[in-house]
């Protein structure tokens, strides 16, 4: 069964990456995670799971979906083995963006992690909420 996860991510700046970049790179390693629950939820995810990718910042917006490409393991570039990463893909770029605004209006949403703990920046995503952020992302 495939899971779902949000993962954000700023687009722009110096240690940004737009979702643009991975239509162009076609796959990357996702990458600097270190704060504990999204580490927990990262370690949960495997191959085949499908993730929402989000632009933090200015933007607050759902933009696209990856594929995961690899089960999770430890980040090479770094010390500590608890870190992880995982491998990922472009799949699709949504037609329009799905806004922070729009996702705060939909009362299903109310008590999903995104909307809680903002901080958090790899996150699961439970399937009510992820068909409903792909029928707004269709308009």
């Amino acid at each position: 069964m495939v899971n779902y996860w949000l993962a954000k991510q700023e687009p722009s700046g110096p240690r940004g990456y737009h979702i643009l970049d991975l239509k162009k790179d076609k796959t990357t390693v996702w990458d600097g995670i270190h704060n504990n629950q999204a580490l927990k939820f990262m370690r949960d995810a495997k191959k085949g799971d499908e993730i929402i990718y989000y632009h933090t910042g200015t933007e607050r917006q759902a933009v696209g979906i990856m594929t995961i490409t690899s089960n999770p393991y430890p980040n090479p570039k770094e010390d500590n083995k608890r870190f992880i990463v995982v491998d990922v893909k472009f799949k699709k770029l949504f037609k329009t963006p799905v806004t922070l605004d729009e996702m705060k209006l939909q009362k299903s949403f109310k008590n999903w992690e995104l909307l809680r703990i903002m901080r958090l920046s790899f996150m699961p995503v439970p399937p009510n909420i992820w068909k409903t952020i792909l029928k707004l992302s269709d308009k």
